[in-house]
């Protein structure tokens, strides 16, 4: 079976399992776990920040972030395809009462500047106050592209300007600095705070690192606390995210060309079209012309009895990820399979 559907379907390899396996562990509640201690380190030293600390997921990162700077009746802005607003089960006002103000994302998955500083609200009793901006980069809802140094400098001056905390959705961050052929420390040095996945790309089983200042850092541990993702002998998985840090990175190159080899592959058969100008980084996005939305969970079916998982985004578009678990042979077979399923239409 090959499974295009996410890069979070990724398998711990043998050499993971093995230091899982030998990984020296302690109680993480009590900040006693030293391989944990040791991955909060090793993180917030590739990200530039002060501390990290490793949660359970990147939903939860967010969520910690947010909880730790507005209060309730806050609000936060964010882009309408963002992660947080679409895909995190509307934690920040289910649980914190905070108010997500959305604002168009382009194609590029930005923000237009001039937007956000009209969004911007103050100290008017009749208006929530705008306490935080949320980016998301690579972003994933506008087909993996990352966003470009000048943009985030350009954000940051705003949000400078109007004392707004600056969070980054940076789950696939390490995906953006290599499309970019930029430092990782650069791309977030502007942010308060980055949430970046281990469970993607990078291939460990589960498991985020948020990272940000100590005293910040101090606020989300207590957060964490609350929300039940107090782990204890939690060394066991911090051992696959430091084995993943240090070999992973660089072969996140690997998926980018896979996708475009995927896109190539995909983009010579009639009733496919590439969309969202991907692929950016390591996922493209599909639509047909001749299998309509109402056909969509048919065609979905028919790919999965022919081995290949895929992920209906919306209405005719698929969503195709690769990772450390497709191989070129794989993306070979997956174009075969679509083009053999479209001409059986």
């Amino acid at each position: 079976m090959i499974d295009l559907r996410s890069d979070t379907v990724t398998l711990p390899t043998d050499q993971m399992r093995e230091v899982m396996r030998l990984a020296e562990v302690g109680d993480d509640v009590y900040q006693e776990d030293p391989t944990v201690n040791q991955l909060e380190d090793l993180s917030a030293s590739l990200m530039g920040k002060e501390a990290g600390l490793f949660i359970p997921s990147g939903t939860m990162g967010n969520l910690i972030a947010v909880l730790a700077v507005c209060q309730r009746g806050d609000e936060a802005l964010m882009g309408d395809m963002s992660h947080t607003f679409l895909y995190e089960a509307g934690g920040i006002s289910a649980l914190g009462g905070i108010f997500a103000h959305t604002l168009p994302n382009l194609p590029d998955g930005t923000i237009d500047p001039d937007q956000i500083s009209d969004a911007i609200r103050g100290e008017d009793i009749h208006e929530p106050k705008t306490r935080m901006l949320i980016l998301e980069n690579t972003h994933n809802r506008c087909g993996g592209v990352a966003l470009s140094m000048e943009y985030i400098s350009a954000i940051q001056e705003i949000a400078r300007s109007k004392e707004l905390w600056l969070h980054l959705d940076g789950a696939r961050i390490f995906n953006a600095a290599i499309k970019l052929n930029q430092s990782v420390v650069d791309l977030v040095s502007p942010f308060n705070s980055v949430t970046f996945c281990l469970s993607k790309g990078l291939g460990a089983p589960v498991g985020s690192v948020l990272c940000g200042s100590v005293q910040f850092v101090a606020g989300a541990r207590r957060l964490r606390k609350q929300l039940g993702g107090g782990m204890r002998q939690a060394g066991i998985l911090a051992a696959a995210g430091i084995y993943a840090l240090e070999n992973n990175l660089e072969r996140l190159a690997d998926d980018h060309r896979r996708a475009a080899l995927l896109a190539e592959g995909l983009n010579q058969i009639d009733g496919i079209r590439l969309i969202m100008n991907t692929p950016q980084t390591n996922m493209l996005y599909i639509e047909f012309d001749s299998v309509s939305p109402a056909e969509m969970s048919r065609f979905k079916s028919a790919l999965l009895s022919a081995g290949l998982k895929v992920s209906i985004s919306h209405g005719n578009i698929i969503r195709l990820v690769t990772h450390l678990g497709i191989s070129d042979e794989d993306v070979e077979v997956v174009v075969r399979t679509f083009k053999k399923i479209l001409s059986d239409q």
